[in-house]
């Protein structure tokens, strides 16, 4: 009796297909999959040897620490953002002291903050409705 390979994970399925969604990279679950194919439809006269089962585990091992440092790391970029905000909501109501974009010094007081695409912005209380970065603040009273 011989074991056949099943025909969902041919290449031959694959060529003419492509993508539309998601990424273009091996995730956890796909890796397990081709593990437990692989598995499946080894030869039973030469099977896998221990340390290349034992290689391939760790790799799965590390492949899901990896997803999950990614997370984590996200969840803190995010809970960092959210900080910054409100530090800067701080400045709301103070009188800031900036340089505009040919290098004046100017006075004005801060109306707003904005936090937009990563950056905050501090929306001013001057006849212009100017936004400045907090690098463009010189000080702050």
């Amino acid at each position: 009796m011989t074991n056949s390979i099943d025909s969902t994970y041919l290449l031959s399925n694959y060529q003419n297909q492509t993508k539309s969604s998601g990424s273009s990279s091996l995730g956890k679950d796909d890796f397990l999959k081709i593990l437990m194919t692989q598995l499946q439809n080894q030869d039973p006269l030469n099977p896998m040897q221990d340390q290349d089962f034992i290689s391939q585990m760790a790799t799965f091992s590390s492949l899901e620490q990896m997803t999950n440092l990614n997370s984590s790391m996200d969840n803190f970029v995010k809970s960092a953002e959210q900080n910054q905000f409100m530090q800067a909501s701080s400045m709301i109501g103070k009188t800031v002291t900036y340089l505009d974009d040919q290098d004046n010094q100017m006075t004005a007081v801060v109306k707003s903050v904005l936090f937009k695409d990563g950056s905050t912005n501090f929306q001013l209380n001057d006849d212009n409705q100017t936004s400045v970065t907090s690098g463009q603040i010189t000080k702050i009273e």
